[in-house]
């Protein structure tokens, strides 16, 4: 490559340091340029030590997972500082984390044919780490690439506990027969049963969420009953979502692990679901009003999609996020850098938000805002006291 190129990506690198430190220099949230995303670190660490706690009373493994934040810091705050046991959903996490001294990882994707040789080099580096399947073909080419220095394959059963996303579904005889065939594989060791238990995310309050908990509960451990019953002893069983892992049902002690990830950070749609309080929302998108509109009654705000994203698609009366302390106020619609506010009744008094002025947006769902951010910019109470900058790419 040429020596322009790498001068112009050395200006990029320093250019992004330096923008990171000058915003990093900021004393006080209020004083942040917007967008710009915040994280409450002691709702953080409140979150993190209840969900550690409430497994650590059923006697059950925590494997948190990942993919909300994709840093360092909080992963820390996840895991007790143990730096194990943890899932994520990319290898560009795998590696990071890899990179920061992490084991016992488990990439808990339906395994890409693509990324098979990079999930072979993590296999021989870590002393732990684990692929997710739920066919044969994914088998087959594990197969094909025997791993190094006399290490098998640690392999997970993804299984479909009425989620309706990937895994084999529990009741296809395919399911234990798929279970046998890694089992008998040489080389590849079938480690754990897992199973997303994504459909508590259609409740809404506690009941209906340990319903679905139980539910898929007791589908996982029969399964893993049909398993012994074949000869295949020793595996794990893993089910995991924020909202069941919020709630969770004594049945859950019999399982191996659980694997949640949203909890760290809560959302608008965690509350609703009723995983939590909208208190325990750590997280918050800034923005700043730039223009004032009475001809059609709006403000308009420097948070567009390419801040907040478009998830929640507008369900809340509120538009795409909570406009905290202004319950009278509705995010309509936005397009890559700009938001739409109008009130959701009546005329808008734009004397109570001046140019310039601060909206904080509580996001409908934390996972899709974070990811729109290079930089966390971490309070407590306020005032700034760190930046976590996620891993990004697949």
């Amino acid at each position: 490559m040429s020596a322009g190129f790498y001068f112009a990506e050395m200006l990029k690198f320093y250019f992004i340091s330096f923008s990171f430190w000058m915003m990093a220099a900021v004393e006080f949230v209020e004083d942040l340029c917007t967008p710009a995303l915040i994280v409450d670190l002691d709702k953080v660490r409140r979150n993190a030590e209840g969900m550690l706690e409430r497994f650590h009373k059923l006697g059950v493994q925590l494997r948190p997972h990942m993919k909300t934040h994709k840093t360092l810091e909080c992963a820390d705050i996840m895991t007790g500082g143990s730096r194990r046991c943890i899932v994520v959903s990319t290898l560009a996490e795998a590696s990071f984390y890899a990179d920061n001294g992490y084991d016992d990882i488990l990439y808990a994707y339906p395994l890409p044919f693509d990324k098979v040789e990079r999930c072979a080099e993590l296999s021989e580096r870590l002393s732990l780490f684990h692929v997710l399947v739920d066919n044969r073909l994914a088998l087959q080419e594990l197969k094909k690439r025997p791993l190094k220095q006399g290490k098998v394959w640690k392999v997970w059963m993804k299984l479909d506990c009425d989620n309706g996303r990937a895994g084999v579904p529990h009741y296809d005889p395919d399911a234990l027969q798929l279970a046998q065939e890694i089992s008998d594989t040489s080389g590849v060791e079938l480690t754990g049963i897992y199973a997303h238990c994504g459909n508590t995310y259609a409740c809404q309050g506690e009941e209906q969420i340990k319903a679905v908990a139980q539910e898929t509960t007791m589908i996982t451990l029969q399964f893993m009953e049909k398993l012994k019953a074949a000869g295949i002893h020793g595996t794990k069983s893993s089910i995991g979502s924020t909202p069941s892992c919020s709630h969770p049902v004594p049945d859950m002690a019999m399982l191996s692990e659980v694997h949640p990830g949203n909890y760290i950070f809560y959302d608008v749609q965690q509350s609703l679901i009723g995983s939590c309080r909208l208190e325990d929302v750590a997280v918050r998108v800034l923005a700043r009003v730039i223009g004032h509109y009475p001809h059609r009654n709006q403000l308009l705000v420097d948070c567009g999609w390419a801040a907040l994203s478009h998830d929640g698609g507008g369900r809340l009366p509120t538009g795409y996020a909570i406009i905290e302390g202004h319950p009278e106020l509705k995010l309509l619609s936005m397009t890559q850098e700009h938001g739409r506010v109008e009130p959701i009744s009546g005329k808008l008094d734009f004397k109570q938000f001046p140019l310039g002025s601060l909206l904080t947006l509580m996001p409908y769902h934390a996972c899709a805002s974070a990811m729109m951010h290079p930089v966390y910019f971490v309070h407590s109470k306020g005032k700034i006291i760190d930046t976590w900058k996620p891993t990004r790419g697949w």
